[in-house]
This record gives C-alpha cells, structure tokens and sequence, in this order.
C-alpha cells in the first residue's frame, strides 16, 4: 500500500496502467490531449506489478485498469474519471493538483 501511495504522489496525475490495455490507452490519451503529463505506471512492465496490483485491489475492491490518483487523491478508474470530465469536474481537479502544463 505504501507503494502505492508513494507512486501517487509523486506526480500531479498518476495512472496505473497496462500497455496492452485499450481502456488505458484511451485515459492517457484524454489527459495528454487535455495537456496533462500524467506518470504511468505500466504495471506489466514494472517488477514491482503484484504488489502494486494487490495494493490497488485493497483500494478498489478489485484491479480494473486503468487506475488514476489526481493531485495524490485516488479518483478511480476510467468511469470515475470519464464521469468527471462528463460533468466538467475533472478539470478542476486537475488545476487543483497543478497538472496543466501551461
């Protein structure tokens, strides 16, 4: 869980990921076209995946990817997220944790 919570706070925006996985690549791609420079975490690329993956389950109840943390605050995965840009919070979310790059 450390783990987890170090990782997210790393960076104004963090996803966890998994590169074949087109729910993902369609979040990384929503937040670089908003101009978001999100960390990812490719968790089938990364040593460290089961003990992220089962710190993420603990969080979520189980591991759907993508998983975000915006301003080291877990806000879920895709339809959290999704839900949010629907409904015109996620970008306030987004100037809350500094993610813009300009």
């Amino acid at each position: 869980m450390e783990e987890v919570e170090q990782l997210a706070a790393e960076s104004a925006v963090v996803i966890f990921s998994v590169s074949t996985c087109c729910m993902c690549h369609a979040v990384k791609r929503l937040f670089w076209g908003m101009g978001v420079s999100a960390a990812v975490v490719e968790l089938d690329e990364d040593p460290r995946w089961e003990e992220i993956d089962r710190a993420l389950a603990r969080l979520l109840g189980g591991t759907p990817v993508p998983v975000m943390f915006i301003g080291g605050k877990l806000v879920g995965t895709m339809d959290r997220v999704m839900a949010a840009h629907i409904d015109g919070t996620l970008v306030s979310l987004l100037k809350e944790a500094g993610a813009f790059w300009l």
